[in-house]
């Protein structure tokens, strides 16, 4: 029988889902590395983090991203544009929509080893 490779997953988050994802990783006894990035198209704060991980916990990995820093929908209030020189102040409410947020980008690479010292 072939023996499994081990995984080294990157992990692409948005800054607002890392404490929450990396909480939930820990708590299920996955260790992982933190590196600081940065976004090219709207330049928002990204945290990048390393997870090696046995082949036979890699869907148990996956599934446990997809929970925390996976897309999802979220309302948000907007006030609606007004024309210049319009004042509506007391009349005009937010108004609720939904965004989509969150999301992740992950690198899964085969490694020859993992070694914990």
């Amino acid at each position: 029988m072939a023996e499994q490779q081990n995984k080294l997953v990157l992990a692409v988050l948005q800054e607002e889902d890392y404490d929450g994802t990396v909480t939930a990783l820990n708590q299920h006894g996955f260790f992982v590395t933190k590196l600081s990035s940065s976004g090219g198209f709207l330049r928002k704060k990204n945290i990048t983090i390393l997870v090696g991980v046995e082949s036979s916990r890699y869907v148990e990995l996956m599934d446990l991203l997809k929970g925390r820093a996976g897309r999802r929908k979220k309302v948000m209030y907007a006030t609606p544009a007004m024309m210049p020189g319009v004042h509506l102040e007391a009349a005009v409410s937010a108004v609720p929509i939904q965004v989509d947020t969150g999301g992740a980008t992950v690198f899964t690479l085969q490694l020859e080893g993992l070694d914990k010292i």
